[in-house]
C-alpha cells in the first residue's frame, strides 16, 4: 500500500441517484437501490487525519467521481444534474472513509484494452 494514500468507499448511490436514473432512463424502472449498490467503487484519496480533512480531499474530486458514477449508469451528459459539488455528492451518495487497505495479491493486475475489472489477468 502506498503510505500516501488511504481508501474511501464513497460510491454507493443514495435515493436521489436512483430517482434521477428512473426519470432519465425508462428502462431502469426495475432497478432498486440494492441493485445499484451491489458493486461499489472504491477510490484512493490522499491520507487524512480528521474527518474534515477527509471531506476536503473528497471535495477536490467529488465532481469527477460524480461524473464517473453518472456515466456508468447513463451516458448522456445533457441530462446529468448541473450541481455536482461536494454537498450534492453527499446527498446523492452514501459515503464512508476507511483508513486501511491490505493488498495480499502477490501478482499485479495486467490491464489491456479488453480488460474488465472482473476479468483482468494477473502477471
Amino acid at each position: 500500500m502506498n503510505p500516501d494514500q488511504s481508501v474511501s468507499g464513497c460510491s454507493e448511490p443514495a435515493q436521489p441517484f436512483l430517482d434521477w436514473l428512473h426519470r432519465v432512463d425508462p428502462t431502469s424502472r426495475h432497478l432498486s437501490l440494492d441493485d445499484l449498490r451491489q458493486e461499489p467503487t472504491i477510490y484512493l484519496l490522499p491520507e487524512w487525519g480528521t474527518d474534515e480533512e477527509a471531506l476536503d480531499n473528497l471535495a477536490e474530486v467529488s465532481n469527477e467521481i460524480f461524473e464517473e458514477q453518472l456515466d456508468g449508469w447513463y451516458r448522456v451528459p445533457s441530462v446529468w444534474p448541473d450541481d455536482r459539488d461536494l454537498e450534492a455528492f453527499l446527498h446523492w451518495f452514501d459515503c464512508s472513509f476507511h483508513s486501511m487497505v491490505i493488498d495480499i495479491v502477490k501478482k499485479r493486475p495486467r490491464h489491456t484494452a479488453s480488460c474488465q475489472a472482473q476479468s483482468c489477468s494477473l502477471r
